[in-house]
Parts: structure tokens; C-alpha cells; sequence
């Protein structure tokens, strides 16, 4: 028993650690929030054995030196200007492992997190291709704890939502109105366009006093923050000039952020204090 284990792992650690053979090979892989520090180690040694790499726009390019004998290639958006469409990412896929041989395909966060790596691998498995997938941080979790937010915390918060802010359609996921009526944290990735809408669905809950913070290029050195209420967060927004890409977060635990440096403050202040009554 203890043998077929071994075997086994050994079978799934080949599929991402060794160059591909015969028909291609896709492996998807999480880059983590931005931060170089925070890609896995699989990860890396994914990209050490890569072919050829195909990147996102949110990825942070520092990794690609990991890549040292792939071929790169960018097919992500910025601006709404797409360098490739999701059919020609998928073609590209299939060529190249046919061609190359192992293609990593490099997306931010976490590929199963609003990443559509799914879908690549669904397309890359039926054109005769090996697939695997690495996990990354998803931004969703790693970018509010970077600013000290939970998304869970007790008293605070039991659960929470993560959604998309805007659908295939270009429209405000109607998941958003279920989880305002709730308590709790919501999560909200690519929803800035949607901000004024989202912000009116929980006043209508009677939530205009919920704190919420906004967080764009988070875990990167260009990092901003917006903390507000509901009802003050889009003033807020415009004056911090805060925009994509960028990570809403709704909830009580939001005030963790303030009360943690409160609670700094005032060992400061009593240390202060005590000094001053020693001396």
C-alpha cells in the first residue's frame, strides 16, 4: 500500500517536473498576486523545464527569468486591449506543445480563480495534449492579508463570498446582490467599472456605514489603498485616483487594518510613558 503511494506521487511530480514527450505538454501555472516572493516552488521549477511560456498581462514579468530556455510569449490584456483572443490562446497552446514541447501558461494568482485555466486545459487535454496544473496564491485571499484584512475573523465574520465583478456579458455578477444581503466578507475581482453599482446594492441592505477598502496592484511595490464606508468609498476612490487592477473587499473585518495599528499605538505610547516615569 505503502509502495503504490509512492508510485503514484511519483507519477503526479512527473508530470510537471519533466520536459514533455510525444503529442505536447500544458501545464498551467499560478504566478501569486505580484509579488515575486509569493510563486510557489513547483512553480519555479515548472518554469525551469518550460519550452515555451505564455504570460498574462498581471503577471509579474520579474518571474520570467526562471524561463531561461522558453520562448516568451505575452498574451494578455491591457486596457482592454487584448494581444491575443481566448480562441487564438488556445490554438497557440496546442501548436507550440505540438512543436516545442512543454508550454507553460502563466496566469496571475491562481488559474482556477477567474483564470479560465480551466478551460485551456479542457481545450489542450481533447487536441491529444498532457495537462497539469499548479496552484498559486490566489490574489483574492493573499492581497487584503497583505494590508492586514482578513477575510474571516472571529466575531467579525463566519465566511466569505468571492466573486467576479463583471460577467462574460460585461455585467455585474447577480451574486453580488445575495451576498450584501449576508454577513459576510465579500471579495469582489474585477469590479471597479461596477463600483457605483455594487456601492448602491448595499445601501439598499442598509449597509451604508460597512467598511470596505480597495486595494490596486496589491503585494507589488505600486501598491495603493483606499479605506472608507460604503457611503464615502467612491469619493475616496476618486481622490486616491484608485483604479484596475484592483480588489474590493466589504466586511466588518475590514476595521482589523485599524484596530491592529491601535493596538501598536498604544504599546508605543505606554512604553513611552514607562521611559519617561523611569528616567
Amino acid at each position: 500500500m505503502h509502495t503504490n503511494n509512492l508510485s503514484n506521487q511519483k507519477t503526479i511530480n512527473s508530470i510537471v517536473d519533466t520536459p514533455s514527450q510525444g503529442q505536447g505538454r500544458l501545464t498551467v501555472v499560478g504566478a501569486g498576486p505580484g509579488d515575486v516572493e509569493l510563486i510557489t516552488l513547483k512553480a519555479i521549477k515548472t518554469l525551469e523545464n518550460a519550452n515555451v511560456v505564455l504570460y498574462d498581462a498581471l503577471v509579474n514579468e520579474e518571474l520570467l527569468k526562471y524561463a531561461q530556455n522558453a520562448e516568451l510569449i505575452f498574451v494578455g490584456k491591457r486596457k482592454g486591449c487584448y494581444a491575443y483572443q481566448q480562441e487564438q490562446i488556445n490554438e497557440l497552446i496546442v501548436s507550440r506543445a505540438k512543436s516545442a514541447g512543454h508550454v507553460v501558461r502563466l496566469k496571475g494568482g491562481d488559474p482556477f480563480v477567474f483564470g479560465r485555466g480551466s478551460e485551456e486545459m479542457e481545450y489542450a487535454a481533447s487536441h491529444g495534449l498532457e495537462v497539469a496544473m499548479v496552484p498559486g496564491i490566489s490574489s483574492s485571499l493573499s492581497v487584503p492579508a497583505y494590508q492586514n484584512i482578513p477575510v474571516t475573523k472571529r466575531g467579525s465574520s463566519e465566511s466569505f463570498w468571492v466573486i467576479t465583478g463583471t460577467t462574460k456579458e460585461h455585467k455585474l455578477s447577480a451574486d453580488v446582490a445575495l451576498a450584501a444581503k449576508s454577513n459576510a466578507t465579500v471579495v469582489i475581482l474585477m469590479g471597479m467599472s461596477k463600483l457605483p453599482q455594487i456601492v448602491e446594492l448595499f445601501k439598499e441592505e442598509g449597509k451604508s456605514n460597512m467598511p470596505i477598502a480597495i486595494i490596486q496592484n496589491g503585494t507589488r511595490k505600486n501598491e495603493k489603498i483606499g479605506i472608507a464606508i460604503m457611503s464615502t468609498i467612491v469619493d475616496v476612490v476618486e481622490k486616491e485616483k484608485l483604479s484596475n487592477p484592483a480588489i474590493i473587499i466589504i466586511g466588518e473585518v475590514v476595521r482589523h487594518r485599524e484596530a491592529l495599528l491601535n493596538a501598536k499605538n498604544q504599546y508605543s505610547n505606554k512604553n513611552a510613558r514607562l521611559n519617561e516615569v523611569g528616567s
